[in-house]
């Protein structure tokens, strides 16, 4: 009996220690706000392409996944990322990112890859036919749309520049919500084409964005635009809510490309300052969902980088006190989920065109993102706040606060600053 107790202890202590874990298939839809919501639960989405490995480690001893899903991140995309593709190995490989995703609370994004399109492959990679390619998309989707790891498809990558034809990603999305009703489509446009160019694409997704990466050198080379400093995020941002309609976007943003890691280019990753700015831009702008793209790209690792296959010391330097933010942990987590305030909150004075804001309600608070556009320090005076706005404290930047007298403070912001106040209700 003594024995059978010990070993029911060890047992006990043994699941109270496990990562939780849910065997349940995820239900993933949007609301008429463009907020993502995982099994009624709603989200914002902090992710990553490519994550690191799924059995990997972080630099402090924890499982991978563990420390991003501890900061707040919640998504990783997945699928294979180099040819040939779909084949047995990829098939074996998507199983342990969706186990070890499921096991520490991510969602996975499977790149359908040549299921879907052939456009942004290799011109030396095999194209499948019509009958071919849905019959791997039925295989895909018929194995993995019921793990607890599932979050989003990811279809064609990039189709606009790449000119993909519509009629394949028409049919592709039409299968995926066939057979998989509760996991939508997500669809990523370059920086490129225009408006009514990309606009063509909205039949075939469910969420769109953009990837962009302004940090090189010379300074913003991915992007086509005149403005080549890293307010181009807003400007895209706002880009793609025009594409999208009443749609949700997700923008992708920037640790390292193969414009900073090619043969030939200096490598340059964005600093914290940065980083955040371009995140809390696309916020700002209408993004619903952020994912970071390049921690995999090995011309950006160090050797310890190397020895865990992916970029843990930009994570350390910039993206984990970003995430911890911005993600589902954070005390910005319920504003994120909101609907915009219809408040008439206005800012004057000079210097006022250059900054952008958005405001959200909870029931508990007024929130106030706002970040400047280069240029000079600017004093600025936010009007139109609701009756009681008294004091505001600014997140990320305590013990600093704002006073509002008559529905109005004022602040100092210099180029590239986000601040983000938060007044309690009374």
């Amino acid at each position: 009996m003594q024995r059978q107790t010990i070993q029911f202890v060890i047992i006990a202590f043994a699941l109270l220690a496990a990562p939780a874990s849910s065997s349940a298939a995820s239900r993933a839809t949007f609301n008429q706000d463009q907020v993502l919501l995982i099994d009624g639960h709603k989200l914002f989405p902090v992710g990553f392409t490519m994550p690191p490995p799924p059995d990997g480690l972080a630099p402090n001893g924890k499982p991978a996944y563990q420390e991003l899903r501890e900061a707040g991140a919640t998504f990783i995309r997945t699928g294979p990322n180099r040819p040939p593709g779909w084949d047995d190995d990829a098939f074996a490989a998507e199983q342990k990112y969706q186990d070890a995703a499921a096991r520490y609370g991510l969602h996975c994004l499977p790149w359908l890859r040549e299921a879907t399109s052939p456009v942004g492959l290799p011109k030396t990679e095999r194209r499948l036919g019509e009958d071919e390619r849905e019959a791997l998309l039925r295989k895909i989707i018929a194995r993995f749309k019921d793990h607890p790891g599932m979050g989003l498809w990811k279809g064609a990558d990039e189709p606009d520049w790449g000119k993909a034809p519509l009629e394949p990603l028409l049919r592709t999305y039409q299968m995926v919500h066939e057979l998989d009703p509760h996991h939508p489509l997500w669809i990523v446009q370059a920086p490129r084409g225009s408006v009514e160019s990309m606009r063509r694409y909205d039949p075939a997704y469910d969420v769109t964005g953009m990837d962009v990466y302004p940090i090189s050198y010379p300074p913003g080379t991915h992007s086509l635009l005149p403005n080549k400093q890293i307010s181009m995020i807003g400007d895209y941002t706002r880009e793609m809510m025009q594409v999208a309609g009443r749609k949700p976007v997700w923008m992708t943003l920037q640790i390292a490309w193969s414009g900073v890691s090619k043969p030939g280019k200096t490598l340059r990753m964005p600093t914290f300052p940065q980083e955040r700015f371009m995140a809390y831009e696309a916020i700002i702008n209408g993004a619903r969902g952020l994912i970071f793209f390049g921690g995999h790209v090995p011309q950006a690792w160090s050797p310890r980088d190397a020895a865990l296959q992916w970029n843990w010391a930009f994570w350390e330097r910039v993206l984990r006190p970003l995430v911890q933010e911005i993600g589902d942990h954070g005390p910005l987590a319920p504003a994120l989920v909101a609907p915009n305030a219809s408040l008439p909150i206005r800012v004057e004075g000079a210097g006022a065109e250059s900054i952008e804001f958005l405001a959200r309600e909870t029931d508990d608070a007024l929130f106030i993102l706002a970040c400047k556009r280069e240029g000079s320090v600017v004093n600025v005076k936010f009007t139109g706040l609701p009756p009681g706005a008294a004091t505001a404290e600014v997140l990320f930047e305590s013990p600093r606060k704002v006073q509002a007298t008559d529905g109005a403070f004022t602040d100092w912001f210099a180029p590239f600053e986000v601040h983000v106040y938060r007044f309690a209700r009374r």
